[in-house]
């Protein structure tokens, strides 16, 4: 048995490079980009008018006109026109500033006298209204950088620069197995001796958060079965992530199932609760992750080592939420300590508040808490005021 630490490491060195590919812009989001994104002019391109009313010249109301006649009318998206001395061009928002006009003044801020506009306010600043041409960024600047998560903002900006087709992180395929003949499917009525499958769903949400889908299966606890089924998916899938069969049972023969399938053992059980049994291999081609059964285990294990695998896989920095123990702790074996915890702000201090619950099976007890505390191995006792690490699911 090898510590949280060891394990870690391993997982961490068996990181993979999917590379990149691209991808229509509205199936962008949640993706991760995979270059720098330049502004392809200036940001606005030119001076865009800020609001309704009528663009004039500084000059003339610093000469004292406050009377200005109407020459023109200009809208979004047309051409520049000419404002001439002491006349003034009726604008709409979003439109070009006209050229010799210098600034806005408001609809609001003026009266109509005839073909005319009368000015009623006292003073006037250089290009007020306006949003000046590359005062955002300029030609070539970077506006989002590689490694972005593409979110609402992001999209609006690919599509500002014409990214129809964006760059991104390639994902990895993913199968998630169950194993086991006590389990029945969602829609089924289970039977007294049977519960329903819920560690595959709750691996395909945690999954979706960063936009990767997977794909389900599942395997009885038979040996010839097992090997038949898993020997096809190893060799269509980049990652398998299973529950279950990976103790030390009668029908626990994922362990030597995998070996016998060429599958590499890189551990097998780890100094951690919960989800000690946890396996960990490889092929030339497809990572393994088993996990054992229970469903905090399963969670727990998976928030722990796939996704920092996979932050590492797509050479993306991952960094687990600083808390600080709200209570103190006390676990007496000599195990890293996942607690589930409920995370709280108080005064921009981050707190963890212990949600122990009733063991690796208590799947209830997960909807109090927002992550995993990792209490490091080594002490009986873990005092209130302390900052750790959670991992967040």
């Amino acid at each position: 048995m090898i510590s949280v630490e060891e394990a870690i490491s391993i997982v961490l060195r068996n990181a993979q490079v999917f590379g990149v590919e691209s991808v229509p812009l509205q199936e962008s989001a949640g993706r991760f980009l995979a270059e720098d994104i330049h502004a392809d002019r200036n940001f606005p391109p030119f001076h865009r008018v800020a609001m309704d009313g009528i663009a004039l010249r500084k000059s003339d109301f610093d000469a004292g006109q406050r009377i200005f006649t109407i020459h023109g009318i200009q809208g979004a998206g047309e051409p520049a026109t000419v404002c001439p001395k002491g006349k003034a061009i009726e604008i709409m928002t979003g439109a070009v500033l006209p050229e010799g006009a210098d600034c806005v003044i408001r609809y609001e801020d003026t009266e109509v006298d005839g073909n005319s506009r009368k000015v009623n306010v006292g003073s006037v600043s250089m290009h007020q209204n306006v949003h000046q041409e590359g005062s955002d960024k300029r030609a070539g600047e970077i506006l989002i950088e590689q490694n972005t998560k593409i979110g609402s903002g992001e999209i609006g900006i690919l599509a500002t620069v014409g990214k129809h087709s964006v760059p991104v992180k390639k994902m990895p395929s993913v199968a998630i197995i169950s194993t086991g003949n006590e389990l029945v499917e969602v829609h089924q009525t289970p039977l007294p001796h049977q519960i329903r499958r819920s560690n595959v769903h709750t691996l395909l949400a945690l999954l979706s958060a960063y936009n990767l889908t997977g794909n389900e299966y599942h395997l009885i606890d038979d040996r010839h079965m097992i090997r038949e089924k898993l020997q096809d998916i190893l060799n269509r899938y980049d990652v398998v992530m299973l529950s279950g069969a990976v103790s030390k049972g009668k029908y626990d023969f994922l362990p030597d199932v995998l070996e016998e399938l060429g599958v590499v053992q890189h551990f097998h059980r780890v100094a951690q609760r919960p989800g000690k049994p946890f396996w960990f291999g490889s092929n030339q081609n497809t990572m393994v992750f088993a996990f054992p059964g229970n469903p905090v285990s399963t969670l727990a294990c998976a928030v722990r080592y796939f996704t920092p695998w996979l932050f590492t896989s797509l050479d993306l920095a991952f960094k687990p939420t600083k808390a600080t123990l709200k209570i103190d702790v006390s676990f007496k074996p000599n195990l890293t300590y996942f607690i589930p915890v409920k995370l709280e702000n108080h005064d921009g201090e981050i707190y963890g508040i212990p949600q122990p619950g009733n063991g690796s099976g208590d799947l209830a007890n997960l909807t109090l808490a927002d992550g995993f505390m990792e209490l490091p191995q080594g002490a009986d006792t873990y005092p209130a005021g302390k900052v750790f690490d959670v991992y967040g699911y």
